[in-house]
């Protein structure tokens, strides 16, 4: 049964996109079977796969209103090694109609419930508000990763977040946990991203991923060329970065029993 990891921050330019889109190549480079889900009105996560969002067939707003079904909505991104459940803006008008459908917060974990068979992580790219749409995807997830920079306004925005997850946990998915935080657009020379950085350590222990990501022109330049940054540039720091957060995140599921042991990536050799 796969594991679904909802990538969220109620703060916008985060590298939430860039987190979801990197994340999911680099555990697929680790050969697991990995889906990501574009629950994002702009499908940024789906250009960034490489899929053009103007040309989808069946995306996530057919799965969340018209109940279809994961498996036959999925795109194949051709070179990145993930399935994705692609969004353009047609998601927008998903979230009035799902205020008149039945189950309306369980729309997405509804549609899961199958697919997570297929998969070993499930990652959802969740919007920068608490729309319908990230209920949706909070409800459907084990747990939450939260990708944030070590800035002053981006810890008032995780205090937001924390208690967005705490209601969450007491209405509509109980078992739902904080798995880790990464941070990003690191720059060890800036003071208070040192700072900052302290704080959320001495706050959060080891849900602080020991990996961070560092600013990286190539992360930056990747998405425009429909790839994410590990078959855009295998050797930049960028890609390292996130093979790295992948390594963490698979040995923290290997160890708890929740996926199998696998052999390691051959990308890069």
């Amino acid at each position: 049964m796969g594991v679904v990891l909802a990538i969220t921050n109620q703060k916008g330019g985060v590298g939430k996109t860039t987190t979801s889109v990197n994340l999911a190549a680099s555990l697929a480079a680790t050969q697991r079977k990995v889906l990501l889900v574009d629950l994002d009105p702009q499908g940024n996560a789906t250009m960034g796969s490489g899929i053009d969002k103007n040309l989808l067939g069946n995306s996530v707003y057919e799965v969340l209103v018209d109940s279809r079904t994961i498996l036959e909505s999925v795109s194949q991104t051709e070179v990145s090694g993930y399935e994705l459940l692609a969004a353009n803006v047609d998601l927008t008008g998903a979230e009035l109609e799902l205020m008149d459908l039945d189950r309306r917060e369980y729309r997405l974990s509804d549609a899961l419930s199958v697919a997570k068979q297929r998969y070993d992580f499930i990652i959802l790219d969740c919007p920068p508000s608490l729309s319908l749409l990230t209920i949706n995807g909070l409800v459907a997830s084990d747990a939450v990763i939260i990708p944030m920079q070590c800035e002053y306004y981006a810890l008032e925005g995780l205090s937001a977040l924390i208690n967005t997850i705490t209601r969450i946990t007491q209405h509509l998915n109980p078992d739902l946990k904080i798995e880790g935080i990464v941070r990003t657009m690191y720059d060890p020379r800036n003071s208070l991203t040192r700072d900052v950085s302290l704080q959320l350590i001495d706050h959060f222990g080891d849900k602080v991923y020991r990996t961070v990501i560092p600013r990286n022109v190539r992360l930056a330049e990747a998405p425009s060329y429909g790839l994410p940054v590990l078959h855009y540039d295998k050797r930049s720091r960028g890609a390292k970065a996130y093979l790295a957060l992948a390594g963490e995140i698979n040995r923290r599921y290997v160890d708890s029993g929740a996926v199998p042991a696998l052999g390691v990536s051959k990308v890069g050799q």
